[in-house]
């Protein structure tokens, strides 16, 4: 766990983050609303070379097309759905996973199913200075600190 004193701090810890993904990354980032989570993502989209990323809140999902895309995708609105999961498989992200990185706010048991092997980062906002933590899930994350 990692403490992160600023919106600049959180988008440097993307930065760091997205510099060490490939395609076919799958990273969930959950904490409250206001967290910075895509804040975060941002950096992950700078290091990838995306510059023009904005929370997807009401689309769902936006593609970043490029040398690395990214697929970033907010399941807020899909949690408290009668079927997020019926509405994650919509998304149809499994077609576009080799070619890109896949970040989901958000991402919670129902985003989790897609890959046995994912980033999950936790952004405790309780403090004035925000906490995150990164668990690394199957081989692909051993070793992974933030």
């Amino acid at each position: 766990m990692i403490a992160v004193a600023t919106p600049a701090d959180m988008h440097a810890l993307g930065v760091r983050i997205g510099q060490s993904l490939r395609a076919g990354d799958l990273i969930l980032i959950n904490g409250p609303l206001g967290a910075g989570k895509t804040v975060l993502t941002q950096g992950i989209g700078q290091a990838l070379g995306h510059s023009d990323i904005t929370s997807p809140t009401f689309v769902i999902s936006r593609v970043h097309k490029g040398a690395l895309s990214l697929i970033h995708v907010d399941a807020y609105r899909l949690v408290d759905s009668e079927n997020p999961n019926l509405y994650l498989d919509d998304l149809d992200l499994d077609s576009q996973r080799e070619s890109a990185v896949i970040v989901i706010e958000w991402g919670g048991q129902e985003s989790a199913r897609l890959d046995d092997e994912r980033l999950e980062i936790f952004i405790d906002r309780s403090e004035e200075i925000r906490k995150v933590s990164a668990t690394g899930i199957g081989p692909r994350w051993q070793g992974f600190t933030l």
